[in-house]
């Protein structure tokens, strides 16, 4: 591939995109203070947050934003809740979120929601509704109806409001973008995008039909929040509600916004005009409570600007996307990640990058 020396030393003194995706930074918020504005915030600075969900995922944003005013903590189970309420004693419990955004309406500035993925909507909704500011994991809700009404919402109550794509925030993704918008690998045309992991659970549907006591600790109705009653079982909780339909959005909701983000931006995608899916294994009827066996979610992108038309495909699950020419026999394709692909060279990351020209070269 032919390019002038300022793109190849660009290209040399750069590690790229290394951990980009897969190794999901902690979120910062930086303050005034930190900026130098005074050694240590007074509490007037500092935001009053709530957070509700506050095991797992939860636990470490509640870390990391432990040096703003902590008021709240709500968690449906007070055992998966102990660590975090032990750590932080000045903050007020709650098993329900109603009742937290009552009792402290006046006294927040934020909240912060970490819950499963079908009560963020309701969650975010209620605090915007109160003029509260929002950061919500990822996905942002559980329905592209419910993203377009919290979108709405956003701008009705005049709150900010943020999702947890840290990776956006990582000087990789950037380089990645300057890469593509300096033409090192020419127009891209394809993208292949890809989430090794197999949130299916269709083996397991059988199971289902045990019966189990609800744990003591567990409000198993204030868990359910805006879900169809079911019987609770040791299959939906904790973490592996995400394998779940009426709870989880598999593996497109937990990955396609870290693996797809970098092309997005850099690619400015847009809305796409045609999308195509196939599944495996999977019978709309019998499976509906979990997700097929593999996907693959074809998207077709117009021109926009000077760039052409660009076709992304999504894999997942048993799918697998195709193993470029250009790579070399002992180079293997990363489970969780993307190859993009341009008229001058091919771009593949996920913890390491790996650059290949038209000639089959890695450079």
């Amino acid at each position: 591939m032919k390019r002038s020396q300022s793109s190849k030393s660009i290209l040399n003194r750069r590690q790229f995109l290394r951990g980009a995706i897969n190794s999901l930074a902690a979120i910062s918020v930086m303050p005034a203070y930190v900026a130098g504005i005074a050694a240590e915030a007074p509490p007037s600075r500092k935001v009053n947050l709530a957070f509700v969900g506050i095991g797992g995922r939860g636990a470490t944003n509640l870390e990391s934003m432990e040096s703003e005013n902590v008021l709240a903590l709500c968690d449906v189970d007070s055992e998966r809740a102990a660590a975090s309420f032990a750590k932080y004693p000045q903050a007020k419990q709650f098993k329900d979120y109603r009742r937290m955004l009552d009792a402290l309406d006046k006294q927040l500035d934020g909240v912060v929601v970490s819950t499963p993925d079908h009560t963020h909507a309701v969650i975010a909704m209620e605090a915007m509704r109160r003029g509260k500011h929002v950061y919500c994991e990822k996905p942002l809700a559980h329905s592209v109806g419910e993203i377009r009404k919290l979108m709405q919402a956003a701008h009705q109550y005049k709150v900010t409001t943020q999702l947890g794509n840290q990776g956006h925030s990582f000087e990789t993704i950037r380089t990645f973008c300057e890469w593509i918008w300096d033409g090192a690998i020419g127009p891209v045309h394809t993208v292949h995008a890809a989430c090794g992991s197999n949130y299916s659970r269709i083996a397991k549907l059988p199971l289902l039909a045990e019966k189990h006591p609800v744990p003591a600790t567990l409000d198993w109705e204030q868990w359910l929040g805006p879900a169809a009653f079911r019987p609770y079982h040791p299959l939906y909780l904790p973490g592996s509600w995400r394998g779940w339909t009426p709870f989880g959005s598999g593996a497109i909701g937990d990955w396609f916004c870290h693996v797809v983000d970098p092309v997005f931006w850099a690619l400015d995608l847009g809305s796409a005009t045609a999308v195509h899916a196939r599944v495996k294994g999977y019978d709309p009827k019998l499976h509906a409570d979990t997700f097929p066996l593999g996907t693959v979610v074809t998207y077709e992108f117009p021109a926009n600007g000077k760039r052409g038309p660009v076709k992304l495909v999504w894999y997942e699950g048993e799918e697998k996307p195709p193993r470029p020419a250009e790579l070399e026999p002992d180079d293997k394709l990363p489970t969780t990640g993307a190859v993009v692909i341009g008229e001058k060279a091919t771009i593949g990351f996920i913890r390491e990058v790996r650059v290949w020209n038209d000639e089959g070269h890695r450079v």
